[in-house]
Formats: structure tokens, C-alpha cells, sequence
């Protein structure tokens, strides 16, 4: 008797990311997607060699000025070719493990979506305590079952299905510098006071001046980043600084915002 023959896979997944100048990994990061049935790529306009090395890579390049974080990705997502999607940040490497595992799963008719581990490497170093390791987020998923939300900063998908987990990780390699860590911490500052200002959140004296102790301290014992060393001080640090900057900014909006509506006569 013949040995049965090994079923073929029935789902296929499109790995899909959205770019703005993003060449310093991107070589890196479309080499570990080279599994996926297809790789998306949503630009907002980059001037560096983002585009071109994603056509070298054999992706599929589409253009989009950027609006916020939840309308871009949903938009990349409603391109893919696939039903099946994995959101890839582009400066997220996915392990062969992770690579392994997800294939597999998407056979798995159970679930429409999973949460990928994804773990930091920071200041050069894997980050192997605290928050940052191995991060539960959503990021693959069905899209007949859901997509982002239209969010500026903390997007999030919204599935209508069950969600599994997935144990291998990727790597976020998403700082190049402690320059590039400080701007990035604040212009996401300035998008998180917008967003909370637009939803008339108040920017209280007391959040600011309490924030940066109580986030520093969360992060840095009860988040365990104390396992980290130096490392994990300096992240903590910038938690802390980060929180009470986004409050900072907001006071200020909203200050503003009563100047422009309340003008002396």
C-alpha cells in the first residue's frame, strides 16, 4: 500500500507592512518574509531606498499618503491578494521558528486570528526581561473576520472570530540610535496629545507631575526591566519621559486651542 500523500496547504498569507524611509533593515526584514505567498508593501512616500529594494525583493509596492497608523494599515491589509494576513512592522524580523509556526497555524480552521510574540532589541541587545519580551499583539489574522481601526496611534484590530497564540517571536529592532529612540518617542507624543485631545481627554497638572515616577518605577521593578541592566534603566527612563511628554503636549494643545477660541480683544 502506497503511503498517503501529505495534504497540500489550503490557506495562503500575505505578509503586508506599511514604510516611510525605511532602508536600514528592510533588506533584512523582506529576507525572513521570503516564505510568504506574497509581501505587500504600503509607501507614504519615501526618499531613500525603500521602494527599491522592495521591488528587488519581488514585493508587491502600492503608494498612500499617510493619515494615522490604523487607517494606513487597514488600507495595506485590504490589498493583500490573501485572506490571510501578517502585519509586519518594518523594522520586525520574523524568526524561521515564528515562519514555521504561522504556516501551520493558518491550516488550522479554529481560529481567525493569532497573537505574535514579538520581543525588543534595544540599544543592540535582545531585551529578555520585562514587558518588551516577547509582547503578545495581534497580527495575524483572517481579514473576513476583521481589520484595523481607524485609530491614529494605538491602532488596533478588531476581529469578530477566536484568537490563538502563537510561543515563537519576532524581533523589533526598532531604533537605530538613542537620537532616532528620543524622536521617535516624540513625535509619537505629538500624535498621542492629538488623539487625546480629539477625544477630550484633559491634560491635568497632576498627570504631569505624577506620571513620570509612577510609569519609571512600573516599568523598571514591577515590569522587571531591572533584569535588563543599563538597558533597562534608559527604557525606563524614556517610559517615564514619553508618558509625561504626551501630557505635556496635550496642556499645551488645549492651551492653545482656548487662546484661539477665547482671543483678547
Amino acid at each position: 500500500m502506497k503511503p498517503a500523500a501529505t495534504p497540500l496547504p489550503t490557506n495562503r498569507v500575505s505578509a503586508v507592512m506599511i514604510t516611510l524611509n525605511a532602508e536600514r533593515l528592510l533588506d533584512e526584514v523582506l529576507s525572513a518574509l521570503a516564505w510568504a505567498d506574497e509581501v505587500l508593501v504600503l509607501d507614504s512616500g519615501s526618499t531613500d531606498q525603500t521602494r527599491r529594494i522592495a521591488a528587488q525583493h519581488g514585493c508587491v509596492v502600492a503608494h498612500r499618503n499617510f493619515d494615522g497608523y490604523g487607517t494606513q494599515k487597514g488600507f495595506a491589509v485590504s490589498l493583500a491578494r490573501n485572506d490571510w494576513v501578517l502585519v509586519v512592522d518594518a523594522d520586525e524580523i520574523v524568526t524561521p521558528e515564528l515562519a514555521n509556526e504561522i504556516q501551520a497555524a493558518i491550516q488550522n480552521t479554529d481560529y481567525q486570528g493569532y497573537m505574535v510574540p514579538i520581543s525588543l532589541i534595544f540599544m543592540g541587545k535582545l531585551m529578555r526581561y520585562g514587558r518588551e519580551y516577547k509582547m503578545p499583539h495581534l497580527r495575524l489574522f483572517n481579514k473576513k473576520f476583521g481589520n484595523y481601526n481607524h485609530h491614529l496611534v494605538h491602532e488596533d484590530v478588531v476581529l469578530n472570530g477566536r484568537i490563538g497564540a502563537l510561543k515563537n517571536h519576532a524581533l523589533h529592532d526598532s531604533y537605530a540610535s538613542v537620537e532616532d529612540f528620543i524622536g521617535k518617542l516624540n513625535r509619537y507624543a505629538t500624535a498621542s496629545a492629538r488623539l487625546m485631545l480629539s477625544n477630550n481627554k484633559k491634560g491635568a497638572v497632576r498627570q504631569i507631575v505624577t506620571r513620570f515616577p509612577v510609569t519609571f518605577l512600573k516599568e523598571y521593578l514591577l515590569g522587571g526591566n531591572i533584569l535588563n541592566g543599563l538597558r533597562g534603566f534608559i527604557w525606563a527612563f524614556f517610559m517615564g519621559v514619553y508618558a509625561v511628554l504626551k501630557y505635556v503636549k496635550l496642556w499645551d494643545l488645549q492651551r492653545e486651542k482656548n487662546v484661539n477660541q477665547n482671543p483678547k480683544p
